[in-house]
Order: structure tokens, then C-alpha cells, then sequence
């Protein structure tokens, strides 16, 4: 057995040996190509002549990392019949073709599997192999606008209409789902002899992310009348109504420093409002009922209010105050690149600075999962375009040699996961749902709450809604831990499991006895994956984690929300708290799903490395490295790097060829924002308006120099006709534009045309009955996935105790004495 040790860096990493061939030309291909590098694998990367797209991204140098590069031009028989050789001795490949490119030049599961029955393909596409829109461009903007993202985060500007989504949220679901595919399958490898083909999608990476929206949308469609919807935190004039904007108030500093505060729970606003000298306020009949107040003068009163309190202290006082008042705490709202300036990030050693030939020092993310000896692998510079084209003969030869023909008979198709147990202790959804998109794999997950239930239970007003989508596949049991008969419960159950995660802050596992040493002193085949907020132990390790703080902390919310520069005035300080919440606080997309898709990932890694011999003690995933992982594409930084595009400040979009236009019957998005593309537009459009001769956009310099020219040259156009005439004329003849949906994403996507797409599935739930859910965001050519619905608090109870020797008597027992509940 190999086990990474402390103090001891990973030379090679817990993939090391597989070999991966990679003919990504996207963000989220080569983000699954960057993980498995990233963990030791072999990465082959094949670029067509002048290099892939990947390379015109600014995170380019740490996407690319530690691979090889070799030229093929696939659109020749020469280049495909020497990518064919390549994939004989592959054990992954990675590609991100459209569905009937991928068909035409022979990439089909079937051809795959007969050519090579051992790969493992990743198969990564904007829209899906099956649905309507297959064929459509996989920019994420268009998956924004058609899924509804674009309107359930309109707040980040008050004018009427959908918002531009900026961050790559939908890039990184799509890759993450790619990973625990590809994990999974090789997996089954290891019993059935087979490969396969694993697909995902920025669709169902995008719904992966949602937290529990979707069931406070089916509940008010459910049942209309009975609730008061209120999916928007601010009204038409920009007034706070939702009380949580007082608990996650954003507000600036004296010295115009923007903070996050995240006083959720009673007693941490309490605290606040002590700190703020807003508390003896309170005792006024005014403020009765607060923090539910009744108009919307009153409302805007009381957040000046705050917001001032907040302006009268310069960032450096804030700072003193919560070193001497530990009840009162905020993130600063940083860049994507000032995000690696986070003390927790600092004292972690999760960034890295890697000496790149030709670019020089090129400051960048670690990888996503540490161990006890710290990153996964040793990180190397990326390659230049076709550095390994002189080895490619030697490359293919090895891969020959590599040959390697499946068992005779059929392969099962079962469930991938099937028999994989998972311990679960965690609460809310960063940790939790990254095992609940496992049950869908096959993984039997036994998520352990407190007998009053885990927190999500209860966040929306209709029982179980807010927790309905974390619970999905699992099984609870309700026991108090902290009791010496709970934790013998626990202790007793563990002996036969695969996986434990713990979510819990600094060292609370260790101390309630389920830390890693003292389950794997109980179970030595177990695999530990430590899932926090901010880390395990350091300057941070023992804060709360909330998503708005994380989103503001990796610089996701600077991103979304076109930055965040110092307000003027109170009025545009106003402004500006509205779009930042939008940025990070809309639970649509944010840190949350963007964590717990990387506890998926750790774990998947962690069992695939235990089968192969590979101990990682110590083995972590934290919400802020896996926030600061998703925005490497524009958190890399070094000399000379290509400038950022970033959102107008009216959020149409990043320029002309990639925004929101208004159609005579709603909105369109327009996405054909690379030179290649004009053609296509030109000629499409070439009814309406004559742009080939027009020279200020002759070509792509001019294009931009006289980008609002082109807007408004273009906004006339798409004016003239309806939203679907303009997506069903501009798709068909290849140029992305879609029509931008006003429905929140999460009721968009349980619409008929997205449930007879493919993107949800029924399923029946002890609370909801028969409903509509996510589909399964990793589909198997040959293995077999599932959609079960959440369960109660406690429903699992009894069956769990029986399993381990407890009988009748003795669970009614634990039950009397609340040690369980059922």
C-alpha cells in the first residue's frame, strides 16, 4: 500500500500510470483533463494546427498544466487515424465535439467500445447528446438564457429584464460530472473489464448547483395561493424585503472596502447589532417585529442605518473589531486574483507559482483535494502548442503496446456505484449534496443529523422544501452524536462502510469522535475525506461558512457582479449591495453546489485510489478552494496576460457578439463572440442588415473599437422579429442565439420542455408525492444511474439499528431516552 506522508510532496499523484488523451476544445474539458494531471495521470493533449481555443482563455497556463501536447488536425483522415492509434493504449479520453461532429467522424459509444473496450470517454457538451438542442453552440451565456439563470439573477441591475451571468458556474458542473463519470466508470472497470462512455452537460452542471429553489418553486405552483412568493431580495426600487439582507448585509467601509457579514443565526445577530449600537433601537415600537418589517420605508430605514454604522469604521477598524469580538465576522469582497491573498488560502499553500517558458512566473490555483503531504502532485508548467510532436511516433507506439482487449461475454450494467457505502456527517448542502449526486451512481449514503434534523430541513416555510434536493437518494438516521450510546451507534456502523465525509468545522469531527483517526482505528480500509467551509485547522478553520461568504471571498461575486469599486454615496452604495447580492446570494448559482461537486470528486478519488493501492490521509476539499478552482480560467495571473472582458454596467453583456438583445416579444442572447464565428453571423443575418460592407466592423479590431456602434446596428435588428424566430433561424444555420426565459431557472427547468428534454426525471417523495427532480448529471453509455426522491428526518432510524445488533427493546430505548429518533 502507498500512502502519501506528511511533509513528503507527491511526485507522481493517486492517477499516476493512467494515460489520457484529451481533445478538449472548451473550459470544462479542459478543467477534467487539468484534475486527472493534476492527480498523476498522463495527459496527452491534442491540439489542432495553431493550437486549441483553450489557449486564447487567460487561465490557459494552469488549465494546460503538466500535460503534453502533440499536433493532429481531426479534420483529415491522417489526423483522425493517428488520434485512433493514440486511444489504443488509452485508459481515458476527454473531447467536447458536438454530438453529430463526434457521430460523422466515428466517436459514437459504440464505436468506442468495440475499437477500444477498455477507454473510458468523457464526452462534454453544452445541450446533451439527446436533446433538442444538441446541436445548438455550447456557449454558456445561451445555457443561461434558455435555463432561466439570466432571469433568477435579473437583481444585479434594476432595469427591467434578465441580467448577463458572467462566472462559469455551468463550465464547472458540467466538468465536475465529467470527473465523477470518468472516476465511476473506471471504477466498474476494475470489476467488469469494460470502458464507456460517461457524458455530461453545462445544463445539468448548471441545475447541479441550485440549492433549494427548485422545490420552493414547486411548492408555489403546487399549491397557488397558499404561500407569498418572494424570489427577488430587493422590490422594483431597489428596497430590501427580504429579512436575510440584514443577517448577509454587504456594505462598504469607510476606506470603501466592500465586506460580506453572514450573522444568520439569532445570537450572531444579536451581536451585531450590539457591535453596530443598533440594539437598544430595538426597544422602539417602530421596529416591532423586527427583522420583519412591515413597509417598505420602514425597511430602507433601518438598512441605512446599518449601512452606516458599517461606513463610520475603515476596513483596518472592522478588522480590529472581529479579532476582539469573535461573534462578528466578514469576508472582503476580492478579485478572482486578490483571492489568493485569503489568510486561509495563504496558510494552506494552495497557491503556487509556477516558472512558465515564455511567460515567466504565472501565479496559480493548487489542485482542488490536499492530503496531509499537500497538493495531490507536483504541478508542471503546460506545454507549448505541439512541444511533443517529435515523441508522437513513440507515443503511439506505446500505446500500441499497451493493446489491451476486454473479457469475453457481456459486461454488466449495473448501477457503477453499487455496493459503495457512505458515512455522512455534515449539514445544509456544500458537503451534503456532493454524496446525494452519488446515490444516483448507485452509492448507499447514510447521512447522520441531530434528532431536531439537519438545518436545510427547515429553511423554507413548506416542511422539508428546503432540504428536499440534498436528502435525494439517502438514507437518514437521526441519533445525538455527542452522547457516548450515539457515538457507539456511529462507531458500530462504520466498520462497514466505504467512505466517511465530515463537514464540520476546525477539529469538531475529532473531538466528537469521528475524526479520521479514530474511524480508521475502527475500519483500516476506510477512505476519509475531510469537507469544511475553510479548512481544518488555520486562521479561519473554525468560522462558519456561508455561500455569499464564499462567493465573496474567491471572487466569484467581483465577477458576477462587474466588480467592486469603492461607492460614491450612500445612494450607489445602495446600488451596488443589490447587484453584489445577486452575485452571490441568488442560490441559483453560487458556492454551495460549486463545493459539493468537489466533495464528489474527492471522494470518488479517494475510492479509486484506495483500490489501486493509494493511501491519502488527510485527504480535504474546502468550499473556498473548490470556489477559487472553479475561477482558474480567470484567477491564473502573470505578465502580459490577455485582458478580462467584464459585463457592462447595465448587464446586457461583455460586448456586441455576446449580450442580450430585446426582440419584439422579450429577449435573445447573442453568442458568437470568436472571429471564426462573424461569417456565420453575417451571412445570417445578411436579410436584415448588410454588415459585410460595412468597414468599421471589417474585422475583429474594429469590431470592438466600435462596439457600441455594432450594438446599436444589431439591437435594431433583433428588435424586428419574435424571440424563437430569431433562435430557430440563427441555430439552424450555426450561430448562437436562443431566446432568454423569464422564469425563475429552477421552475424553467421542471417546465414540460425541459422535463420532455431530458434535464428532469419524476420521482416519488414521502413529502411531495410524485414531482419532478434534476435527471442524473452523469449518464453512462453502459452502466446505469438513478433518481430517487429526499427522505424524512429520521426515516431510517430503526432499519440502521437493526442492521448493526440492535433489537426492538433496545432502539424503543434509545428512542424514550432521545439518544435516536425515528
Amino acid at each position: 500500500m502507498t500512502s502519501l506522508q506528511p511533509n513528503q510532496t507527491a511526485e507522481s499523484g493517486p492517477l499516476s500510470g493512467l494515460v489520457v488523451v484529451d481533445a478538449s476544445s472548451t473550459l470544462p474539458g479542459a478543467q477534467v483533463s487539468q484534475f486527472l494531471a493534476d492527480c498523476g495521470a498522463e495527459v496527452i493533449m491534442v491540439e489542432p494546427p495553431g493550437g486549441s481555443m483553450v489557449r486564447q482563455m487567460p487561465g490557459w497556463p494552469a488549465l494546460l498544466r503538466g500535460k503534453k501536447s502533440v499536433t493532429l488536425d481531426l479534420r483529415t483522415d491522417e489526423g483522425r487515424d493517428r488520434l485512433r492509434a493514440l486511444l489504443v493504449g488509452a485508459d481515458v479520453f476527454v473531447h467536447t465535439l458536438r454530438p453529430t461532429t463526434a457521430e460523422r467522424i466515428g466517436l459514437t459509444a459504440d464505436a468506442l467500445s468495440e475499437k477500444y473496450p477498455r477507454l473510458v470517454t468523457a464526452h462534454i457538451t453544452g445541450w446533451g447528446s439527446d436533446s433538442p438542442w444538441r446541436d445548438y453552440k455550447g456557449w454558456e451565456g445561451l445555457v443561461y438564457a434558455k435555463t432561466g439563470a439570466m432571469w433568477s439573477k435579473r437583481q444585479l441591475t434594476l432595469r427591467p429584464g434578465p441580467a448577463m451571468v458572467t462566472a462559469p458556474y455551468a463550465s464547472w458542473g458540467a466538468s465536475q460530472a465529467a470527473v465523477h463519470g470518468v472516476l465511476a466508470a473506471l471504477l466498474d472497470r476494475e470489476v467488469s473489464g469494460r470502458g464507456q462512455v460517461v457524458e455530461s452537460d453545462l445544463v445539468r452542471g448548471l441545475g447541479a448547483l441550485e440549492v433549494y429553489n427548485w422545490f420552493y418553486e414547486l411548492v408555489l405552483h403546487r399549491y397557488p395561493g397558499a404561500f407569498t412568493p418572494m424570489d427577488v431580495a430587493y422590490d422594483e426600487n431597489g428596497v430590501p424585503q427580504a429579512y436575510l439582507i440584514y443577517a448577509l448585509l454587504i456594505a462598504a467601509t469607510k476606506d470603501g472596502t466592500w465586506m460580506q457579514f453572514a450573522q444568520t443565526a439569532p445570537r450572531l445577530m444579536q451581536a451585531w447589532l450590539i457591535e453596530l449600537g443598533l440594539a437598544p433601537e430595538l426597544a422602539d415600537k417602530k421596529w416591532e417585529g423586527f427583522p420583519m418589517l412591515p413597509t417598505a420605508e420602514l425597511r430602507e430605514e433601518w438598512w441605512t442605518k446599518m449601512l452606516e454604522r458599517v461606513q463610520d469604521r475603515t476596513f483596518e477598524e472592522w478588522q480590529a473589531t472581529f479579532e476582539r469580538n469573535p461573534d462578528v465576522s466578514a469576508e472582503i469582497f476580492r478579485s478572482p486574483e486578490g483571492s489568493f491573498e485569503h489568510p486561509q488560502t495563504v496558510f494552506e499553500k494552495r497557491v503556487e507559482v509556477i516558472d512558465q517558458p515564455g511567460l515567466g512566473p504565472v501565479t496559480q490555483a493548487s489542485t482542488l483535494v490536499h492530503t496531509d503531504a499537500g497538493p495531490l502532485s507536483k504541478i508542471r508548467p503546460a506545454p507549448a502548442a505541439g512541444a511533443d510532436d517529435e515523441f508522437l511516433d513513440t507515443l503511439i507506439t506505446a500505446a500500441s503496446a499497451k493493446r489491451a482487449t476486454a473479457p469475453a461475454g457481456d459486461a454488466g450494467a449495473g448501477l457503477p456505484l453499487y455496493g459503495v457505502t457512505i458515512l455522512e456527517f455534515g449539514s445544509m448542502f456544500a458537503g451534503p449534496y456532493g454524496t446525494a449526486v452519488l446515490t444516483d451512481l448507485g452509492a448507499r449514503v447514510i447521512h447522520v443529523e441531530p434528532l431536531e434534523g439537519d438545518g436545510i430541513r427547515s429553511l423554507v416555510a413548506f416542511p422539508e422544501a428546503g432540504g428536499a434536493k440534498v436528502m435525494q437518494g439517502k438514507e437518514s438516521l437521526a441519533v445525538d452524536v455527542s452522547s457516548a450510546e450515539g457515538l457507539a451507534i456511529i462507531h458500530a456502523l462504520v466498520t462497514d462502510v466505504d467512505l466517511v465525509v465530515q463537514c464540520f468545522r476546525g477539529d469538531s469531527a475529532a473531538r466528537l469522535g469521528v475524526g479520521e483517526a479514530e474511524l480508521k482505528a475502527l475500519n483500516p480500509n476506510l477512505v476519509y475525506l475531510n469537507a469544511p467551509g475553510y479548512g481544518t485547522t488555520g486562521p479561519y478553520a473554525a468560522r462558519p461558512a456561508y455561500a455569499p461568504s464564499i462567493d465573496a471571498a474567491a471572487g466569484i461575486s467581483a465577477t458576477d457582479g462587474g466588480g467592486v469599486e469603492a461607492p460614491a454615496d450612500m445612494r450607489e452604495a445602495k446600488l451596488r449591495a443589490a447587484t453584489l447580492h445577486a452575485a452571490g446570494a441568488v442560490n441559483c448559482a453560487q458556492a454551495d453546489g460549486i463545493a459539493a461537486l468537489g466533495v464528489g470528486t474527492g471522494l470518488l478519488l479517494g475510492l479509486y485510489a484506495k483500490r489501486r493501492g493509494v493511501e491519502m490521509p488527510g485527504m480535504t476539499t474546502t468550499m473556498l478552494a473548490s470556489a477559487q478552482q472553479s475561477m482558474i480560467a480567470l484567477n491564473t495571473q502573470y505578465d502580459g496576460r490577455p485582458n478580462i472582458d467584464h459585463v457592462d454596467t447595465e448587464f446586457y453583456g461583455l460586448h456586441a457578439l455576446y449580450r442580450l438583445y430585446r426582440a419584439a416579444d422579450g429577449w435573445v442572447f447573442l453568442a458568437a463572440p470568436y472571429e471564426h464565428e462573424w461569417a456565420a453571423l453575417v451571412t445570417a443575418l445578411a436579410p436584415y442588415v448588410d454588415l459585410a460592407s460595412d468597414e468599421r466592423f471589417a474585422d475583429q479590431n474594429g469590431r470592438r473599437a466600435n462596439d457600441a456602434q455594432l450594438v446599436e446596428v444589431l439591437s435594431h435588428v433583433f428588435g424586428r422579429r419574435g424571440k424563437l424566430d430569431w433562435e430557430s433561424e440563427l441555430t439552424a444555420q450555426n450561430v448562437g442565439c436562443v431566446e432568454v426565459a423569464e422564469e425563475n431557472m429552477e421552475w424553467k427547468m421542471q417546465s414540460d420542455e425541459f422535463f420532455d428534454a431530458g434535464y428532469a426525471v419524476e420521482a416519488v417523495s414521502p413529502i411531495f408525492d410524485e414531482h419532478r427532480r434534476l435527471a442524473p448529471i452523469t449518464r453512462f453509455s453502459r452502466s446505469q444511474t438513478k433518481a430517487d426522491a429526499g427522505c424524512t428526518l429520521g426515516q431510517h432510524t430503526t432499519a440502521i439499528l437493526q442492521s448493526v445488533g440492535y433489537d426492538e427493546a433496545a432502539i424503543a430505548d434509545l428512542v424514550e431516552r432521545s439518544i435516536v429518533g425515528v
